[in-house]
């Protein structure tokens, strides 16, 4: 593993961010806590989800367990956030615990354990499990904005029918070596 690894996975990550950020700040209070059905989750229970589980796999990330014994799974599920204001929170909360342990990692513990459920995972297989999970969640809460908002959703990426010029613009440009997420997330 290297840190040109961590800053890749670290881009992606706030790339990600960005677009539950960016889908979240289109809806309204009610649309954040709508379910299309009984069997179905929110935004506000998705957003609790992740939130319990960065907690419980970013904290003390390489020296305990990322099934914490004090997190309730189940009860991430259960829609009792009070607003949008604890809903940001929360979300914040989580990607923070998430940054502040990928900025721990370095040559020196690159080839550390790591336990989920006492099941061992390299650095790189923890990392990569979760860059696999929190953008499936994501992408159901974009999905579900984009369900609650219909004609009135703003896309987050390249709009219907303007791929072309997407493309006439991106190969207009010299080749050059850069992160995809560059161009979205601005330091």
């Amino acid at each position: 593993m290297s840190q040109e690894y961590i800053d890749s996975v670290r881009k992606q990550f706030e790339y990600y961010k960005m677009l539950g950020e960016k889908t979240i700040a289109q809806l309204s209070d009610e649309q954040l806590f709508w379910k299309y059905n009984e069997e179905s989750n929110s935004i506000a229970s998705i957003v609790k989800h992740l939130w319990g589980n960065m907690l419980s796999r970013w904290t003390d990330f390489l020296t305990t367990d990322g099934e914490k014994e004090w997190r309730n799974r189940d009860a991430e599920f259960e829609n009792d956030i009070n607003g949008r204001d604890d809903l940001l929170a929360k979300w914040n909360e989580g990607w923070s615990c998430l940054f502040n342990a990928l900025d721990t990692l370095n040559e020196s513990n690159w080839n550390t354990i790591v336990y989920i459920r006492n099941q061992g995972h390299s650095v790189i297989e923890s990392v990569n499990r979760q860059l696999a999970h929190y953008p499936y969640h994501v992408g159901q809460i974009v999905f579900i904005g984009k369900m609650a908002l219909d004609e009135k959703w703003s896309s987050l990426s390249i709009p219907r029918g303007k791929s072309q010029n997407y493309n006439d613009e991106k190969f207009a440009q010299p080749k050059t070596r850069k992160h995809f997420t560059d161009e979205y997330i601005k330091k």
